[in-house]
């Protein structure tokens, strides 16, 4: 131990007086920019968590809003199908209506039954949501086999009819996907 009073420690080997924050870490042990850094890294940590609690919060946000926003698509989307459903119901009532006064009375009849069971169906369908839709199409399925199954032959021929259907076809292509040579005389559909 040195008998020197100018506060130089023997560790410093230029012999300069100690700052008072180096006189503070000899004494306490703890280094002031260490104190410092661990400052800046919880200031830092704090400053990421509030924005991952932001983005939680806005990703929340917007998976509200675009729940909504499906639920209002499918909610139209399942009307404008329940009015369509009361067309070929009524297409369907007047086709058995004009086959019960001609000679095919038994298959008219059973149009018309269809057709007032699907007219039915749609009216209690609008406004229900599609868990209690699916549970009126078993009940259907039920009470109606045979309206179920005509009703199946119905949507199978649309779906026939909409998937056999060509697309629009692009301006210079033949249904083959060949190019086509237009004249000058044909207007251009573009």
């Amino acid at each position: 131990m040195t008998n020197d009073t100018t506060g130089r420690g023997s560790g410093d080997p230029l012999g300069r007086p100690l700052t008072a924050a180096q006189g503070i870490e000899r004494v306490s042990g703890v280094q002031t920019g260490d104190i410092g850094r661990d400052s800046a890294d919880r200031n830092l940590q704090n400053a990421v968590r509030e924005d991952v609690n932001e983005f939680k919060q806005f990703a929340g946000e917007q998976t509200e809003q675009a729940k909504a926003a499906i639920s209002r698509a499918v909610e139209d989307e399942k009307n404008v199908a329940a009015r369509q459903l009361e067309g070929v119901a009524a297409a369907l009532e007047k086709v058995g209506s004009e086959l019960e006064q001609s000679d095919q009375r038994a298959i008219g009849r059973y149009a018309k039954q269809i057709g007032t069971s699907l007219h039915g169906f749609a009216r209690k369908a609008e406004g229900r949501n599609l868990g209690e839709i699916a549970g009126m199409v078993e009940d259907f399925g039920r009470k109606q086999p045979l309206a179920f199954l005509g009703m199946a032959a119905i949507a199978g021929l649309a779906a026939s009819r909409f998937l056999t259907a060509s697309p629009p076809r692009r301006n210079g292509q033949d249904a083959s996907g060949g190019n086509r040579q237009t004249s000058e005389k044909e207007p251009y559909n573009g």
